[in-house]
């Protein structure tokens, strides 16, 4: 039979590939650049948090073209919440290289923290009561702790639901919004940075900071 489109390329190029698409979808929603816009998007969300200096808003896929509040309102969601999920994966990443676990058994058969590998190599090496119990954990918070319960939030992503608080009340508006803009940046540049390690773990070799793969 004739070679199916790319199966005579090398590994390394396809995975190559395949990060650049991977890169160009996950940019998509928000992070700043040039490129041009419909009207009616930027009119309507040019001056939204997140379209930042010095290059401002983004959205090349025209994902806001004639979008509503609510519609950019998810995809804000949607972002602030990979953007949390992200800056966890690559903390927790850089913890355990480093050597540093939890004290103790995960089980009662005696496999102990500091016995799980790291990356990939520890889904497979978690007992699967464990497995079962991270994916109920996750579950429970998805559905009913990190989210807006008591409908108090002051933004998308605020949910303090009454309860935490850390001095939010005590700032004013300008540190606020200082704050959330933090925190987007630091769960895109989160997002790339997890997306790389889980990549460079298959290529193999080493990365600063993090050691090797």
């Amino acid at each position: 039979r004739p070679p199916a489109p790319f199966e005579n390329l090398p590994t390394t190029f396809k995975m190559k590939l395949a990060i650049a698409t991977t890169l160009i979808a996950s940019a998509a929603a928000f992070a700043p650049s040039k490129v041009a816009q419909t009207s009616s998007a930027l009119n309507a969300f040019e001056s939204e948090l997140g379209a930042q200096p010095p290059l401002g808003f983004f959205d090349p896929l025209g994902l806001l073209d004639d979008a509503d509040q609510e519609r950019f309102d998810r995809l804000r969601y949607v972002e602030i919440k990979h953007g949390r999920i992200s800056q966890l994966a690559f903390l927790g990443q850089i913890t355990t290289r480093a050597g540093v676990y939890l004290p103790g058994d995960i089980d009662t058969a005696g496999t102990s923290f500091d016995s799980i590998p790291n990356g990939w190599a520890a889904v497979s090496a978690i007992p699967q009561a464990g497995l079962l119990q991270i994916i109920a954990f996750v579950g429970a918070l998805e559905l009913a702790v990190m989210k807006d319960v008591t409908g108090e939030g002051e933004f998308v992503g605020d949910f303090r639901n009454g309860a935490l608080d850390f001095g939010w009340d005590t700032f004013d508006e300008e540190t606020k919004l200082s704050k959330r803009a933090i925190e987007l940046n630091n769960g895109r540049a989160a997002m790339m940075g997890i997306l790389g390690l889980m990549v460079h773990e298959q290529l193999g070799g080493s990365v600063p900071i993090v050691g090797e793969l």
